[in-house]
């Protein structure tokens, strides 16, 4: 665990630390580790002071990436593109509980990846742009802030309930041709009809473009059609139910949510320069776009 991370939770005070496992980090399979249930902060507990000034800015960061990091976001994205309502939705690509998953090993890299290296993976891939430096004003923001979206996890947990994407059934055979009619009926009145997102007056991104110049990249994640699907299941359409942070998924079945995503991510969107280095052990997913 971090310094940051250690003076966050003494700084949240003794009524949580009583819900917090101190010791030192297991190295436990998530896999083979007891389930802990998702848990995440309140805004009004955050620290004081320098420390937490640096947890806004994280936050600020994580919602306000592309006015905040003009040169380092080249699409027209956020973090909370993906990471629904800032890192805090369950199944919706949360950072409860990130920090204590990092170091990870990555099958892509085919080592061992720091959560500096996983932001700054988002950086180029997702947000087609440029790396931060890892010991920027920044990066250690957006880390401080993952620290403390983790601080009511018990230490070392490794299978925290919510985290990830949720799961997607891969044997499903994708329909692209119901894809687009799931897409023209579901999601083109957030995301446009031509894919290319929704700004609001003042040309800010209200709804992310899901294909185009303006998009992620065929190396980001979401750019494959069953790790798409996962997410689409689990967190669209929003506003469609009482369902967690935002009232999302609940509307689409597996089938299509495989069908529109194999739809959307098959769109023109940007290249990526360093695909060639991408799963350099050959165990490249079935869905990769290269």
């Amino acid at each position: 665990m971090t310094t940051l991370s250690k003076n966050i939770r003494s700084a949240l005070g003794a009524a949580m630390a009583g819900a917090m496992v101190l010791g030192t980090l297991p190295a436990l399979a998530a896999d083979k580790a007891p389930s802990v249930a998702f848990a995440v902060p309140r805004d009004v507990d955050m620290p004081k002071g320098e420390q937490g000034e640096l947890i806004m800015y994280g936050k600020r960061l994580m919602s306000e990436t592309k006015r905040l990091l003009p040169d380092n976001v080249g699409a027209s994205m956020n973090c909370t593109s993906c990471h629904m309502a800032g890192g805090k939705a369950p199944n919706g690509s949360p950072l409860v509980g990130v920090s204590f998953a990092y170091p990870s090993y990555n099958p892509r890299a085919a080592r061992d990846v720091t959560l500096a290296e996983r932001f700054n993976g988002c950086f180029m891939r997702s947000m087609n742009g440029k790396p931060l430096d890892k010991n920027s004003r920044e990066m250690k923001a957006m880390i401080a802030y993952s620290d403390w979206l983790s601080s009511l996890i018990p230490q070392g947990a490794a299978n925290v309930q919510g985290r990830g994407i949720g799961k997607i059934n891969t044997k499903l055979q994708p329909d692209p041709v119901n894809g687009k009619r799931v897409y023209e009926q579901q999601c083109a009145m957030c995301h446009g009809n031509d894919g290319e997102g929704m700004k609001d007056a003042q040309g800010e991104m209200l709804f992310p473009p899901l294909w185009g110049p303006e998009s992620f990249n065929i190396g980001a994640g979401m750019a494959r059609t069953y790790k798409a699907a996962a997410f689409v299941f689990n967190n669209m359409p929003v506003g469609h139910g009482l369902n967690d942070r935002l009232g999302q998924g609940g509307s689409l079945t597996e089938q299509e949510a495989v069908d529109v995503s194999e739809y959307f991510t098959h769109q023109p969107r940007p290249d990526f320069a360093g695909k060639a280095n991408d799963w350099p052990k050959g165990d490249k997913p079935k869905d990769a776009r290269y």
